[in-house]
């Protein structure tokens, strides 16, 4: 997969407006917990084994970023979208385990990777954050952007089912918690210019209803005991009130 650079929107910000929402929260269903039914384990490739341990450590760059950004400026949503890529490394997580791998994650502090790539990037994302609380949306945009275009690159160079899996569900939750952000940052009069993705592809994705899993999220099957399947960041979203160094 080709390296790219990382780049931050400014331009345009207004500095110091107070943004805060109720927050979109996760119906989760119970269940029996049930992982990967039906798919034998077969080995990875290097590539499909560098993809696997790349997307868990940038699923925790998501996730230290996004409890930076909540510890600064006390919006709900970076607590509740953080909470969800928890989630997303466990999916990765899971996989690592299946598959006899080493995980990157050898050090869960706030800040601390293996890859140095996201070292330098969770600083750099968190000083353009700290700027003001819609700099801070436009970063979480920003690293959803760069989420959904790795998973689906990563997804590209898989034929894995458990994999796949995996990958198609974070890549729904990913277009989720974008549609979040998207949301916040329009509600406090602002616009996005998309980085990483075409802007008539962030448009697309922001317009469109929040997606709902098919009942078998992050490479678990929820049970039969009436849940309908959840998103990653499912519910309301009320209102105000790349790759890179690979």
């Amino acid at each position: 997969m080709n390296s790219r650079t990382l780049l931050i929107p400014l331009a345009g910000i207004t500095a110091g407006l107070l943004v805060s929402t109720a927050g979109a929260q996760e119906r989760r269903g119970p269940g029996d917990g049930c992982i990967f039914d039906g798919i034998e384990v077969t080995p990875l490739s290097d590539q499909e084994t560098q993809d696997v341990l790349y997307m868990r450590e940038e699923e925790k760059l998501a996730r230290d970023v996004y409890r930076a950004m909540f510890d600064l400026w006390e919006v709900p949503t970076f607590f509740t979208i953080s909470e969800s890529e928890q989630r997303h490394m466990d999916a990765l997580g899971r996989l690592i385990v299946r598959h006899d791998l080493e995980d990157p994650v050898v050090d869960d502090t706030e800040g601390v990777f293996t890859n140095p790539v996201f070292e330098t990037l969770y600083d750099d994302l968190v000083e353009a954050g700290s700027a003001s609380t819609v700099d801070a949306l436009k970063v979480g945009a920003l690293i959803e952007e760069l989420d959904i275009v790795d998973l689906r690159e990563a997804l590209a160079e898989t034929d894995h089912a458990d994999v796949q899996r995996v990958y198609e569900n974070l890549m729904r939750g990913s277009r989720n918690h974008l549609r979040a952000f998207a949301a916040l940052i329009t509600a406090a009069g602002e616009t996005y210019e998309a980085v990483h993705l075409t802007q008539e592809e962030f448009d697309e994705i922001a317009a469109s209803p929040f997606e709902r899993s098919n009942g078998q999220r992050n490479g678990q099957c929820w049970g039969n005991r009436g849940d309908k399947g959840s998103s990653d960041l499912p519910g309301r979203q009320r209102g105000l009130g790349t790759r890179s160094g690979r």
